[in-house]
C-alpha cells in the first residue's frame, strides 16, 4: 500500500485484514455534533477509529481562529499515538461521502505533518455501502504508538499572511457554495461575503458522482484557474477551514502539489470586525 490522495473502495476493501491500514471515520453533521460519533458506534468500515473534526481534528480552545481552529502540533500528535498510528502507517480516511465533512481534512493534517501514506477513500462510506462491502457496529481500541512530527507551519496560514499574499499577487481560492462567496447567504457566520480578492470554485467541483474527477481533469481545471501561479503560490479558504481542505486534496491528486491552507477561512477573517468585506462576483 503507498495511497498518498484517494484509494478506491475496492482496493480498500482487498487490503482490510492482517496488514489493513490505519483507518479514520471522519463522519460529522454540522447540525448535530452528536452524529458523527453516533454513526460511528452504529456502523463503520471494520477497524475503523472515529476521528471527531472538533474533539480530534480541530483545538475548540483556541480563540479568534476562526469556527474550527488548527489544532496544536503536540495535540494532534497525541491523539495519533492514541490511534495508533506509526511514521510508515498507511491510513485513510473516510466520511459519509465526498470527502469534505471531514476527511480531506484528516488528510492535509497528516500532510501538514509530512505523513505521506495517507488517503482519502474516494466516495466514502455512502459508496462503500453501495457495494455492500462489510462493515461492523461498536467501538475500537488500538495499540498506542510512539509518534512524533510537527506541523509544516508555511502551509498554514492566518489572515495577516492570507492579506500579504494577496497583497504580493498570490491566488487565493473560496471553496464555498456560490451564492455563500457572492455574500447572498450566510448560514454560519455574522457576515456575508468574500476576502477582498478571492476567486470561487465550489469544492462540488472537484466532484462527479459524488467521487473525484479523474486526476487529468482535475489538473486541466485548477491550471486554467492558476493561470500561471504556481501551486505554491496558491491558498485555498473555505468557511472554516474545513472543506477547503478538500482543494488540497483535489490539486495533489492532480500531481499540483504544495497549495496552503487559510486555516481560520472566512469565519477567521472576520473575527476582528475589522477587515474588509467583498460581496458579488470575484
Amino acid at each position: 500500500m503507498n495511497w498518498t490522495t484517494l484509494v478506491s473502495a475496492e482496493d480498500l476493501h482487498a487490503r482490510l485484514g492482517d496488514d489493513h491500514p490505519v483507518l479514520l471515520d471522519a463522519r460529522v453533521a454540522l447540525s448535530d455534533r452528536a452524529a458523527g460519533p453516533a454513526s460511528h458506534r452504529a456502523a463503520h468500515i471494520p477497524g475503523a477509529l472515529h476521528a471527531d473534526l472538533e474533539r480530534d481534528l480541530s483545538d475548540m480552545d483556541a480563540a479568534g481562529q476562526g469556527r474550527h481552529p488548527w489544532p496544536r502540533s503536540e495535540d494532534f500528535v497525541a491523539r495519533l499515538q492514541r490511534w495508533g498510528v506509526r511514521r510508515d502507517s498507511q491510513v485513510v480516511a473516510y466520511d459519509a461521502g465526498d470527502g469534505a465533512l471531514a476527511a480531506a481534512r484528516a488528510w492535509f493534517l497528516l500532510r501538514a505533518l509530512d505523513h505521506a501514506r495517507v488517503a482519502v477513500l474516494d466516495g466514502g462510506f455512502a459508496h462503500w455501502n453501495a457495494l455492500g462491502l462489510p462493515v461492523e457496529s461498536g467501538d475500537v481500541s488500538a495499540r498506542p504508538s510512539d509518534y512524533t512530527a510537527r506541523f509544516d507551519r508555511s502551509r498554514l496560514l492566518d489572515a495577516d499572511a492570507v492579506q500579504a499574499h494577496l497583497d504580493r499577487g498570490g491566488l487565493l481560492i473560496d471553496a464555498r457554495a456560490p451564492e455563500r462567496f457572492r455574500g447572498e447567504v450566510e448560514p454560519l457566520d455574522r457576515v456575508a461575503g468574500h476576502v477582498p480578492g478571492a476567486v470561487n470554485r465550489p469544492y462540488a467541483s472537484n466532484l462527479r458522482d459524488g467521487r473525484f474527477k479523474p486526476a487529468n481533469e482535475l489538473a486541466d481545471e485548477f491550471n486554467a484557474l492558476r493561470a500561471g501561479h504556481a501551486p505554491d503560490d496558491v491558498v485555498v479558504m473555505c468557511g472554516s477551514g474545513v472543506t477547503a481542505c478538500h482543494h488540497l486534496l483535489a490539486m495533489e491528486h492532480a500531481g499540483l502539489r504544495g497549495a496552503k491552507l487559510f486555516t481560520g477561512s472566512w469565519s477567521g477573517w472576520l473575527a476582528d470586525g475589522t477587515r474588509a468585506v467583498a460581496t458579488g462576483d470575484a
